[in-house]
C-alpha cells in the first residue's frame, strides 16, 4: 500500500431491500479502512450481524479492541448499534447528526435513543462538521436528506478514489434516478446523490461504498459493480425440522 492511502475491506454488505410485513431489514453496509496507522470502522450495523462483524474482523486477523476508530455516518440504528463493541476505539460522529437526534423524542422508530443518549453524553466522541479531516485523508462531506446531518467520506486507497456514501446512495437506483426511500427530505437526498454521482464521474476508478447494496463506479457515464452482492435467507416451513426452504435473493450482476 503507497503512503497515504487506506486498505478497503467491506465486511458485510448491505442489501437493498425490505420486508412487507416486518419492519426494515437493516441490512447495511460496514466497511474496514487500514492504513496510516489506523483500522476504521466505517459505521457498524444493527444487532443483527453483531457476530457476523466480530467473526468478519478475526478473518482479517483483528479483534474489536484493534479497532482504533469507529467512523458513523449517520444517527440510524443500523448503523450505529454496534459501537459499544470497540472500546478500545475513537468514536466519531457529524456534530449535526448528533444534535439533531438528541432532540428527537423517544420512540423514533429509526433512532436507538439509548445510544444517542451515550454519544450525547460522552466527551471523548469527536463530533466532526463538513469538510473537516476526520482521520488523515478521510475527509468528510455533508450529504443531507436522508437525515438532516448524514455524512459521507471521501478517501483514497489502494484500488483508487473512494467515497463511501452510506445512507445517502443506498443503493444504485438511487445512484441512477436521484429518488429516494426513505429519506426525511426528498430533494436535499436528490442534491446529495447529484454531488456524489458528480464526485465519482470526475475518475472511472472511484469506488462508491453504499449504504444498502454492492460497490459501486461510474464509467463512462455508466453505473457499474464493483463487487457482487448475495443474500439468502432459509426458514423452516413445516413440522420438519430438517427441512429448510432456501429463498436466495442474490441480485445479477451487470452494468446498468
Amino acid at each position: 500500500m503507497e503512503a497515504g492511502m487506506y486498505d478497503l475491506d467491506v465486511l458485510i454488505q448491505g442489501f437493498p431491500g425490505k420486508t412487507a410485513y416486518h419492519g426494515g431489514l437493516g441490512w447495511s453496509t460496514v466497511a474496514l479502512l487500514r492504513g496510516e496507522g489506523h483500522s476504521v470502522l466505517l459505521d457498524t450495523g444493527g444487532y443483527n450481524c453483531r457476530d457476523l462483524l466480530v467473526s468478519k474482523l478475526r478473518d482479517l486477523g483483528l479483534e474489536p479492541a484493534d479497532v482504533t476508530d469507529v467512523v458513523l455516518s449517520h444517527c440510524h440504528w443500523d448503523h450505529i448499534l454496534n459501537f459499544p463493541l470497540f472500546t478500545s476505539a475513537t468514536v466519531h460522529v457529524p456534530a449535526s447528526e448528533l444534535a439533531w437526534a438528541s432532540q428527537q423524542p423517544t420512540g423514533t422508530w429509526y433512532l436507538p435513543e439509548l445510544h444517542v443518549e451515550r454519544l450525547a453524553s460522552d466527551p471523548k466522541v469527536h463530533r466532526f462538521q463538513d469538510g473537516e479531516d476526520v482521520l488523515p485523508d478521510l475527509r468528510a462531506l455533508a450529504t443531507p436528506g436522508h437525515t438532516p446531518g448524514h455524512s459521507a467520506f471521501v478517501t483514497r486507497t489502494s484500488s483508487g478514489p473512494l467515497i463511501v456514501a452510506a445512507d445517502a446512495v443506498k443503493n444504485q437506483a438511487e445512484l441512477v434516478t436521484g429518488r429516494t426511500d426513505l429519506t426525511l427530505d426528498a430533494e436535499q437526498s436528490r442534491r446529495s446523490i447529484e454531488m456524489v454521482r458528480d464526485l465519482a464521474s470526475q475518475d472511472p476508478a472511484t469506488t462508491i461504498v453504499c449504504g444498502h447494496d454492492r460497490l459501486l463506479g461510474i464509467e463512462g457515464g455508466r453505473v457499474v459493480y464493483r463487487s457482487e452482492l448475495a443474500a439468502v435467507l432459509k426458514a423452516r416451513l413445516s413440522a420438519d425440522f430438517d427441512a429448510e426452504t432456501v429463498f436466495d435473493l442474490t441480485a445479477a450482476v451487470g452494468v446498468t
